[in-house]
């Protein structure tokens, strides 16, 4: 509805400003969304929260599992068994994320490399936390890796969107099949 500077244009459709001294037809609009587009869309990223929240709390569990099994059976280091479930459950997150919460048909390698730069960050502060809140202030080590594992499920999830997958959502052969493959809303 504007041309040039702001301007109004009149209800025939046609701008001529002084400002930018040329005619606009109205349909030079932007398209808009259809009102069931953008409730698709809402619908779609509230699927993917769901499947991401129920993928993660099934990668919880095997890392509080292989935690439990090396720190409590094998008796290893705190960190080193904390380190160990992490990467147990990166690998089972991403794999199943990947195909079922963003159906990204993306180049696993690079798209791994990136989850893996992600880690580069994510691991070292968190292992930091991890031992100043169970070694030094002497909390449970349960609950700091809970807290952690909170920490890790809300940054992951927006860096997985909007950066891992980005550009890939709804790209892979299940996207396909449910008529979805290449409606991507980013």
């Amino acid at each position: 509805m504007f041309c040039g500077k702001n301007r109004l244009r009149p209800p025939s459709g046609v701008c001529y400003s002084t400002i930018c001294k040329k005619q606009v037809p109205r349909s030079a609009d932007p398209p808009r969304r259809a009102r069931g587009e953008e409730q698709g869309g809402t619908m779609k990223e509230f699927t993917r929260v769901v499947k991401f929240t129920l993928f993660s709390i099934s990668a919880g569990l095997i890392e509080i599992g292989a935690f439990t099994l090396l720190n409590e059976l094998l008796h290893l280091p705190y960190w080193l068994s904390y380190l160990t479930a992490l990467v147990l459950s990166v690998v089972w997150n991403f794999t199943l994320n990947r195909k079922f919460t963003f159906q990204s048909a993306v180049n696993v390698p690079v798209a791994m490399f990136k989850v893996a730069c992600y880690y580069l960050v994510f691991t070292p502060l968190s292992t930091l936390l991890e031992h100043y809140l169970a070694g030094t202030m002497g909390w449970n080590e349960y609950l700091v890796t809970g807290i952690n594992m909170i920490l890790n499920f809300a940054t992951e999830f927006l860096y997985q969107r909007f950066v891992v997958f980005r550009d890939t959502l709804d790209t892979n052969d299940l996207a396909e099949k449910s008529g979805q493959k290449g409606n991507n809303p980013s």
